[in-house]
């Protein structure tokens, strides 16, 4: 099976790359970005897919920046929207499937207990709309052939995350302000790229939503309160609200994802967020 990985210089990207020998078996992985593949022109998806006989797409490529994208709606829509569209159609042409990132950003962040899959979205965000709408284009046109997977706070020893900005400023100053208001599940990317990597070397696909994060829940505040923690970084935090610091993009307040689903599904062990949090942060440290 040809597999192709796009963004493969993303987080994500990055821990597949990192990954994928050791399960690579009989499949054939294919890894681009930006500049070997621009998935934003359908002609030249199309013709790739043609090119190297893609059997299946992880399409790890995303607009990310999540405040930068209100004034920048249409790069990403571009890039979260339309270009899963491309993906799809050349997909369909040629009998490949999709496994598609996504996000808790789609959720308005109003709940009360952790979300299924089946919750009704209401993004707040330009980024979170985005991606929503590329949600749609594959559950309105493709759905037996798609994996979805909602993730969150994804951080790792790879690109710029919270983990790796709190590591820096940490050692700058003596004390951090972080808001307490939001509340999630930390994501090591590397524990969603051994994820996907069983979905894609098992003998099982079943289209449809799916959510993964670490297991537990936190704030930004106790996420940096943890990193500095386990990192023997002495920088006091200091919580506060959301309104004390705004920021362009509205945030949700509560986006803890229900896991049930791709641990019932696909007998998924997922790690406790302290726990792959060290790792990573030792990881980092002898790097």
């Amino acid at each position: 099976m040809n597999i192709l990985i796009t963004g493969s210089y993303g987080q994500l990207g990055s821990e597949i790359r990192s990954l994928y020998t050791k399960k690579a078996g009989k499949h054939h992985f294919i890894f681009t970005d930006v500049d070997t593949l621009d998935i934003c022109d359908e002609t030249t998806v199309s013709d790739f897919f043609a090119a190297h006989k893609i059997d299946l797409v992880v399409n790890c490529a995303a607009y990310t920046a999540v405040d930068k994208a209100e004034s920048d709606t249409d790069k990403c829509r571009q890039i979260n929207s339309l270009s899963v569209r491309n993906l799809m159609s050349a997909a369909k042409r040629h009998g490949a499937r999709i496994i598609h990132i996504s996000t808790d950003y789609v959720f308005d962040g109003t709940a009360h207990k952790p979300y299924v899959e089946t919750d009704r979205i209401a993004p707040q965000s330009v980024y979170g709309s985005t991606k929503a709408e590329g949600e749609a284009v594959l559950l309105d046109n493709y759905a037996d052939d798609s994996i979805i997977i909602r993730t969150s706070w994804l951080y790792s020893t790879f690109g710029n995350n919270f983990v790796k900005t709190m590591l820096r400023l940490g050692k700058e100053r003596k004390e951090l302000s972080v808001v307490f208001d939001q509340v999630g599940s930390p994501t090591n990317a590397a524990d969603l790229a051994e994820a996907i990597l069983s979905i894609v070397c098992s003998d099982r696909f079943e289209g449809g939503v799916y959510h993964y994060s670490n297991e537990g829940v936190c704030s930004w505040y106790d996420f940096a309160k943890a990193i500095f923690e386990l990192a023997h970084i002495d920088c006091r935090v200091s919580p506060i609200e959301s309104s004390q610091y705004p920021t362009p993009a509205k945030r949700p307040h509560y986006s803890v994802l229900n896991k049930a689903k791709i641990k019932s599904v696909y007998g998924i062990h997922i790690p406790y967020w302290r726990d792959s949090l060290q790792r990573v942060i030792s990881s980092i440290k002898d790097n």
